[in-house]
């Protein structure tokens, strides 16, 4: 079919647009555009319904209270997506919230302060980017308070189950309490409430300001939170404006010259020779998010945003253990001084007894030389006492941001010392208490986010570009509308076509990088879980072998008392005293130990339950 000759112009350019069509639509209709499958993860260890301390071996006496409630549940539907968390734990919260026993509102010891700072960027990010609204419901939204399932694309030959019916917990009476608290977690104390010693709370506030482990993670906050508010600007339009002058000379025997020469500004008047230049522009650029891939991308910095805030509050909950425990640590050395200072008393006693009775004939040299050599020896001992001291006080100092001085601590009978009885609550609530594992489920996010923005690369990408300005070779002539007045309009749709390696590669290293965060999720969940069982177990193990040491130490005591008025008496040889002083000796310095190793548990336990953070 012939066009007529005025239609030819327009056909070539329908053309050319069918054209331009056809390419971008096959760009879109290729399966996948070449994407490669991503790779499942392998399921981890289930949530245990119950804890059962010390493996099951009943060789304790844990406190008994009252029973936990058990909650009822019917089977929920399967998750629709591969999460790393199992939905048996948030019903298990939810369960928990709703249960008319559990409806003491918990004081949370963190403070909201810096969520209050959050820039308008940073409060709007949350998984409602990351899901449709039509998965909303499937999925939980990414908070600073819940839990997160976040969805990871399997292959379908991968094996790996994703989801399982929600299950009914059930919790053991003598297994879950150790005392009566008005809390069901011993994580919702907070610090001043959980830590009464006015000392000890004074170290932990300094700390908290002059730490330097603190302040050096509050900047990598700043850090992070610095690239969200970059990443914030990328899918928003870039304007440009900006001014120029220059001066031009062409050949006259080039083409730019010849042309100049034969033409003329006005009638009578040809350009300038040389020719200056002024410009006066503003351009716009603006890459289109069609594919969500600035979205995802600055979503992710978000999400590392909030994880290294969880970071920080994981080294809070630390550096608030390591303080309490080396406190009492130097309670414990305090003691032992003390516990030495009146073994030499009573041994120089001895030593005393002993010269008399040689004096008047009824003893001899080897008891005087002996008891002397055991009042050096703890003597010598009690030098060594002193130096540990002093170390552990510069440990305190050093986690304060002090120089060397003085700790002040209380004077207390450190063996009948107590502190808060714990209660673990039920298991799913580590998920929500522990920071370390806040922080690993938001790493999560932030690598699934990756692999949206890996897989938006695969697509082509559409930008706007634009500039409006006057441009003339005088300035008298510069700013005449529309003599002088430039402007320009383009779109640009690029995609990737042949040779796609580079960015296969980073795909499938984003895949690599989501599955490392999800094992990492897997594995500090674990570890919260063998941490709270041992240090809980250890607890209550080490509290009934105090009770029992205590009774050894009354034997021992009698028995030195004793051992001394025979000794007097010429009834007993000094070897039986030395001996009994001696075992007297070891034993309180081992229930010393193993009162300070008690203590250790118990703050241990309180940092691993997830108390202690801010």
């Amino acid at each position: 079919m012939n066009f007529p000759s005025k239609l030819a112009p327009r056909c070539k350019s329908s053309k050319r647009a069918t054209i331009a069509a056809l390419i971008c639509g096959s760009l879109l209709a290729i399966p996948g555009c070449g994407i490669p499958c991503l790779r499942g993860y392998k399921p981890g260890p289930s949530m245990p319904q119950h804890y059962n301390w010390n493996n099951g071996t009943d060789y304790t006496q844990p406190t008994v209270s009252k029973s936990m409630p058990q909650f009822e549940t019917e089977s929920g539907s399967l998750v629709e997506t591969a999460s790393f968390i199992e939905t048996r734990n948030s019903q298990a919260i939810d369960l928990a919230k709703q249960s008319p026993s559990m409806k003491s509102k918990p004081v949370s010891p963190k403070s909201d302060d810096e969520d209050k700072t959050f820039a308008n960027y940073i409060k709007s990010t949350d998984l409602s980017d990351v899901n449709s609204p039509a998965d909303q419901n499937k999925t939980n939204k990414l908070n600073a308070s819940s839990t997160t399932l976040v969805n990871v694309q399997v292959d379908a030959s991968d094996d790996a189950q994703i989801g399982e019916p929600a299950e009914m917990i059930v919790y053991d009476e003598a297994d879950l309490n150790f005392g009566i608290s008005t809390y069901q977690n011993s994580a919702h104390l907070p610090q001043s409430i959980f830590y009464t010693d006015p000392y000890l709370l004074d170290l932990i506030n300094q700390a908290l300001v002059g730490n330097q482990e603190l302040r050096i993670l509050s900047e990598e906050i700043r850090i992070a939170c610095n690239e969200t508010y970059a990443r914030s600007g990328e899918y928003r339009p870039f304007v440009t404006a900006g001014v120029g002058a220059g001066i031009e000379k062409s050949g006259r025997h080039t083409r730019d010259g010849a042309v100049e020469e034969q033409l003329e500004v006005v009638p009578g008047k040809g350009f300038p020779d040389p020719l200056p230049d002024f410009l006066v522009a503003a351009n716009v650029s603006w890459e289109v998010d069609i594919w969500k891939r600035l979205r995802n991308a600055q979503n992710a910095a978000a999400m590392r945003y909030l994880a290294t805030k969880e970071g920080r509050n994981y080294v809070v909950t630390r550096l608030v253990a390591e303080i309490a425990e080396n406190y009492y640590e130097l309670l414990a050395l305090d003691n032992r001084m003390q516990t030495l200072q009146k073994t030499i008393d009573i041994q120089q006693r001895s030593l005393d007894i002993s010269n008399a009775m040689k004096e008047a004939g009824r003893g001899n040299q080897l008891a005087v030389q002996r008891f002397q050599a055991e009042v050096h020896k703890n003597e010598s001992e009690r030098a060594v006492i002193a130096q540990e001291i002093v170390e552990t006080e510069n440990r305190i100092n050093f986690l304060v941001g002090r120089y060397p001085q003085h700790v002040d601590r209380t004077e207390v009978d450190f063996i009948d010392l107590n502190m808060q009885t714990l209660s673990a609550g039920v298991p799913s609530e580590l998920l929500q208490n522990r920071a370390d594992i806040r922080e690993a489920e938001r790493r999560v996010a932030a690598a699934g986010l990756d692999v949206k923005v890996a897989r938006a690369r695969f697509y082509p990408s559409l930008t706007l570009t634009g500039g409006l300005g006057w441009n003339a070779f005088a300035t008298g002539y510069l700013f005449r509308t529309p003599e002088s007045l430039i402007y320009s309009v383009a779109g640009d749709i690029v995609g990737p076509l042949i040779n796609k390696r580079a960015i296969k590669a980073d795909y499938q290293t984003a895949n690599a990088v989501q599955l490392q965060s999800i094992y990492n999720y897997q594995q500090t969940v674990l570890e919260a879980h063998v941490e709270v069982v041992n240090l809980v177990s250890k607890v209550d193990n080490y509290r009934n072998s105090i009770e029992v040491k205590k009774k050894q130490l009354q034997s021992l005591e009698e028995s030195v008392d004793s051992a001394g008025k025979l000794f007097q008496n010429a009834r007993a040889e000094y070897v039986e005293v030395l001996l009994a002083q001696r075992e007297l000796m070891e034993a309180k310095m081992l229930l010393i130990d193993t009162k300070q190793e008690e203590l250790s548990a118990i703050i241990n336990a309180y940092q691993a339950l997830g108390g202690g953070g801010f």
